[in-house]
């Protein structure tokens, strides 16, 4: 039989549609989508997906272009700074211009190294960790109280977002005081939205699941090695998926909905073949260049199999949105529509995959807010490789032999972030940055230790817990220098260097991407 191709990726444009990017899989015995389309306009920018972003943001071919560029140069910056700042990190966003790249810091002495970076340094009372710890605290305070449907890290404000039905606000201030946020830390917003996951039962485009009794339709998300990335919301684990010609596809074998995620992966038959691209349904294949996360206002865009593409502006990150069926946290929010139908289709900040839908309010006649899932959550929590343009992307979790002794750690100068130590008997270990620790978005980190001759340093890599307790994810060990690379979660991280033996002055670079 004639293996289809599932085609996942970057974004579509469907003109007075909208959309979640996703590539049809090819009829068995049709021909294969190869053949079609692949245009391209100023700076590799698809002409379909221009169109979609000239008619949402209201931009010409140049500003598109240049927003774009801008987006995945101050992704790379902003998971770069995290780590150099540390626990002085108070996030970062895009400005109204979709170029000025702002990082919050809590230290004026950080400021010079957000310079440095071409960003621009705004001090601020509260990190990023900080605002974190007090989104958690409204998890555990605010979960299922009516009139309240979500809230969220606003870094350009330093504070957390509570949003609240109309007449609620009393609700909001009394579940901020029971989970310990003072008032002067807090915004609350109000807003009639009802957010609710986008799933249809109704039989069409492009994949199905067996739901309640019911057949419900969702939309594929981007192509890993084997298989593709949904909403957890889109069937449980062991459910059988359908293809959109009605032939046997796979089955769900991870599925997190509701809870910390909104997250599912399906492994696919033989008769599939995973693919880079996304179908715009009008005869064009759009490819998937990576997965670097775009930092909050940067432009995005989507596409599904009920409305086509929308394109609009990353609002927040880190919310907690309130579902008829349970809370979920970790999505982030967006000010583009989507529609029942779209729910587990990508998101693109030009060629650079970024989630999956999860859901909303509204829909793309009078507009709406829409979440999604990101991406780098659910290819570090199944160690899933994301098939790019560029050969397979950056998913699997790790960690390369030590160098040889004696050979060159060149690649130690290369990283970003440097910090040096001097450890004075074995047995000691040290923190770093600075004996303290780095917020990091979900990536992959990628440390080099340069080791004094004659001594037996490891290094470890930890992530804290949500109370708050160190735990290692990953370590390199044996004899002479180390190198180190882990694809995690978003969280708090830290490295740690132990002498096994011997003492003397190392040297670590690092960096997250």
């Amino acid at each position: 039989m004639q293996r289809s191709a599932i085609a996942v990726g970057a974004v579509v444009a469907v003109a007075g549609a909208a959309a979640v990017a996703f590539t049809l899989p090819s009829l068995a015995g049709t021909e294969e989508p190869g053949g079609s389309k692949a245009a391209s306009a100023p700076g590799g920018l698809s002409p379909e997906l221009l169109s979609a972003m000239k008619r949402d943001l209201g931009l010409n071919s140049e500003q598109a272009a240049t927003r774009l560029a801008r987006s995945e140069w101050a992704g790379g910056v902003s998971a770069t700074l995290a780590a150099q700042t540390g626990e002085d990190f108070g996030g970062a966003w895009l400005a109204s211009d979709g170029t000025t790249l702002k990082v919050a810091v809590t230290d004026s002495d950080a400021a010079s190294a957000v310079k440095a970076a071409g960003a621009v340094p705004v001090l601020v009372k509260r990190s990023e960790s900080e605002l974190d710890a007090l989104k958690t605290k409204l998890d555990a305070a605010a979960a299922d109280v009516e009139g309240l449907t979500g809230w969220y890290v606003d870094v350009p404000t330093n504070k957390v977002v509570l949003v609240a039905q109309p007449g609620e606000k009393s609700e909001a201030l009394a579940a901020a005081r029971r989970a310990g946020v003072s008032t002067e830390a807090l915004t609350v917003k109000i807003s009639d939205a009802q957010p609710k996951p986008l799933f249809d039962v109704r039989g069409a485009d492009p994949y199905f699941i067996n739901i309640g009794g019911g057949q419900a339709r969702c939309s594929i998300g981007f192509s890993v090695t084997t298989g593709f990335v949904t909403a957890g919301h889109c069937g449980e684990e062991g459910t059988a998926t359908t293809g959109f010609n009605n032939e046997a596809q796979g089955t769900v074998e991870f599925s997190v909905f509701p809870g910390n995620a909104d997250m599912g992966f399906v492994a696919v038959n033989d008769d599939w073949t995973p693919r880079p691209v996304v179908n715009d349904f009008n005869g064009n294949e759009l490819p998937v260049a990576g997965n670097t996360e775009a930092p909050v206002g940067a432009a995005i865009c989507r596409s599904g199999s009920t409305t086509g593409t929308f394109c609009g502006t990353v609002l927040a990150k880190n919310q907690t949105v309130q579902y008829p069926e349970g809370t979920v946290t970790g999505l982030t929010r967006t000010d583009v529509c989507a529609e029942g139908g779209d729910s587990g289709g990508p998101w693109l900040s030009g060629d650079q995959a970024q989630g999956v839908t999860s859901g909303g309010s509204g829909d793309c006649t009078v507009g709406g807010e829409t979440f999604f899932q990101p991406l780098n959550e659910i290819l570090a929590a199944q160690n899933l490789t994301l098939v790019t343009s560029e050969g397979e992307g950056g998913a699997e979790a790790t960690t390369p032999p030590p160098a040889e002794e004696g050979e060159e750690a060149s690649e130690c100068d290369a990283l970003p972030v440097q910090r040096d130590g001097t450890i004075t008997r074995a047995g000691q270990n040290q923190a770093q940055p600075n004996g303290g620790a780095y917020r990091a978005r979900a990536g992959t980190h990628t440390a080099c230790l340069d080791a004094p001759d004659g001594a037996d340093f490891d290094l470890v890599l930890q992530k804290a817990n949500n109370r708050g307790q160190f735990r290692t994810v990953a370590q390199s060990t044996g004899t002479g220098d180390k190198t180190l690379t882990f694809t995690g979660r978003s969280g708090t991280y830290r490295y740690v260097v132990v002498a096994t033996s011997g003492t003397g002055a190392y040297s670590l670079g690092f960096n997250v991407q």
